[in-house]
């Protein structure tokens, strides 16, 4: 079997020699070498798996590169479901709704521990969502427009999907007030997240039911490949946290991003450094086909 290498580093850096490319690719033997974007990302092909390949990882991580091995084959993907919270967007929502409401520290706390897999997802929102309680509504517009950023490469990645035929959709953990606004900025095709309940523009403490939790996430994964008539192998998937593993396991190319230990220590695939044009560039496109 033949692989194919990636070598990536952000953009803001562009630390990516080419002479590195050339002594890697030496070294294991590689060939067709082709550069996706100068000084950012570069693959070349080998024709078996590299036996040194996690301490050469780990000695590009140090120098802020990331290194990824895939099988070679079709790798351009034909659905994309992406997690939002620290993923799609640089931020937990609910990390900065809590910090404007009074609640930040208990909250990061737990979102924290959720997200590392050391508290059931469902029982770390509801009581998160539980220090909301008797606050304005308000808070949410507030947060949008004052906290919450695009990730890098956001555009760039859906954009580019789209214009390649593949459905993108977001599926998060955090609520509907958020990711409407995300999926009508970047374009995605549909949204999956919670209801965080309001009464009177008052925030409840409650969230509604089902709680896109890691199961409901899977789940969804599975009813977009069978309705689109697609296969597991055709889906790409990102995330960041516990409640993103089963998704990324099933997929395809599941990608951990910029993930916590528990997410990064079971995917195959890790990105650590670059931004999100780096899904691009592993699915194979050049930075000029990229479409924002």
């Amino acid at each position: 079997m033949k692989y194919i290498i990636s070598l990536i580093a952000n953009p803001n850096r562009a630390n990516l020699e080419s002479s590195q490319i050339r002594e890697l690719c030496s070294k294991w033997t590689g060939h067709d070498i082709r550069y996706l974007r100068e000084d950012v990302a570069a693959e070349f092909l080998v024709d078996s798996f590299p036996s040194d390949f996690d301490i050469t990882c780990s000695n590009l991580d140090d120098l802020s590169i990331d290194l990824v091995i895939q099988p070679n084959g079709v790798r351009k993907k034909k659905l994309l479901v992406a997690d939002m919270d620290s993923t799609i967007i640089e931020q937990e929502c609910l990390d900065e709704l809590a910090e404007i409401s009074g609640n930040g520290n208990r909250v990061k706390e737990i979102t924290t521990r959720a997200m590392n897999g050391e508290l059931p997802f469902e029982d770390a929102l509801r009581e998160r969502v539980t220090l909301l309680k008797g606050k304005s509504a308000n808070l949410l517009d507030q947060t949008w427009h004052n906290r919450i950023t695009f990730t890098p490469g956001a555009r760039e990645l859906v954009g580019t999907m789209r214009a390649n035929g593949a459905y993108c959709t977001l599926v998060s953990g955090g609520f509907t007030h958020f990711t409407e606004r995300v999926s009508a900025a970047l374009g995605f095709h549909e949204t999956h997240a919670n209801s965080l309940m309001i009464q009177d523009n008052v925030m409840t403490g409650k969230v509604g039911c089902p709680i896109m939790g890691t199961t409901t996430k899977l789940n969804v994964l599975t009813s977009l490949v069978k309705g689109l008539g697609l296969q597991f192998a055709d889906c790409l998937a990102v995330g960041d946290g516990a409640n993103d593993l089963d998704m990324l396991l099933a997929s395809g190319m599941g990608i951990a991003f910029r993930a916590h230990s528990i997410v990064a220590k079971q995917s195959k695939i890790r990105i650590n450094h670059g931004d999100l044009t780096a899904l691009l560039y592993l699915q194979g496109y050049m930075f000029k086909d990229l479409v924002k």
